[in-house]
């Protein structure tokens, strides 16, 4: 299945984009797409049987939320592509490295992305974005992590470099300004993507191809991530785990970088989950 949620910003409904691309309104059998539809194999049941009876609901012209409401963490890992790595001369780690980004940064696939006041390394990372839909600790095998996983979107982890490298401490100063993660447009279940580690991801920047890599490509697979991650933290249903970018973010390319300003136009797509489109501006 496809979920999204459609509408102003607090006042989303949910939604399903059915097989044939039609639009149908889910607010009548659930209230809302978050943690709690998740970890609920009976709702879900429920909204699968009653897809092509539901009402079809006109979005034209209205605002795609972010696809899960009342997020409660967001897990980012970095330098999880070889290529990544590789270009901007970092050594491929032994273990993931783990970040976090406050639920607050997640915003609609298509609202505006704020560059933050005296920022001049703002930068943009096409990621694969992991949902959780069960509680896990713990986890011993990839297969068990596997079948904690809902299913996956796409994540524009926004950075700003100068304030995650050269200001000192963690990375999270230069994760979490106001707007940086756009996720969506849909959550598109785990029965529907065969191999999460086969996908390709693209990244344009006003309308010049950046990033065009593979998940193939990642140090730590989705199914490591999960299992790992769960030995330092509990994650619960509506958790998501950002996993990494391949090569072609600015900063890996030659002075001068060409960082984000006002007036740019970012554009991201992971095969199978849809596509996003930012415009820039200033904070």
């Amino acid at each position: 299945m496809k979920l999204l949620r459609v509408g102003n910003p607090g006042a989303e409904r949910p939604a399903l984009l059915d097989q044939d691309g039609i639009l149908r309104d889910l607010s009548g059998i659930v209230a809302d797409i978050d943690g709690e539809l998740l970890a609920d194999e009976a709702a879900l049941t429920r909204v699968r049987e009653a897809a092509a009876t539901l009402p079809v609901l006109d979005a034209e012209g209205q605002r795609i939320g972010a696809p899960l409401a009342r997020i409660g963490k967001v897990v980012c890992i970095g330098l999880n592509y070889h290529d990544h790595a590789r270009e901007t001369g970092a050594e491929i780690p032994g273990e993931p490295i783990i970040f976090f980004k406050a639920a607050d940064t997640v915003v609609g696939p298509n609202d505006t992305v704020l560059i933050p006041r005296k920022s001049v390394k703002t930068d943009w990372e096409v990621e694969l974005a992991i949902v959780i839909g069960r509680t896990a600790r713990y986890l011993e095998s990839h297969e068990e992590a596997l079948a904690h996983v809902a299913g996956y979107a796409i994540s524009n982890d926004v950075s700003e470099r100068e304030f995650q490298i050269e200001r000192g401490g963690t990375w999270d100063k230069g994760k979490n300004c106001e707007t940086f993660n756009p996720l969506g447009p849909w959550f598109v279940t785990a029965d529907e993507i065969a191999d999460p580690g086969a996908l390709g991801l693209k990244l344009w920047v006003n309308g010049e191809l950046k990033q065009n890599g593979s998940t193939a490509d990642q140090i730590f697979p989705v199914a490591e991530v999960v299992r790992y991650v769960s030995q330092f933290m509990t994650l619960y249903p509506g958790d998501i785990i950002n996993t990494g970018t391949p090569a072609g973010v600015a900063m890996g390319e030659p002075e001068p970088k060409p960082y984000l300003r006002a007036g740019d136009v970012v554009e991201l797509e992971i095969e199978g989950l849809g596509r996003q489109r930012q415009e820039l501006k200033d904070a």
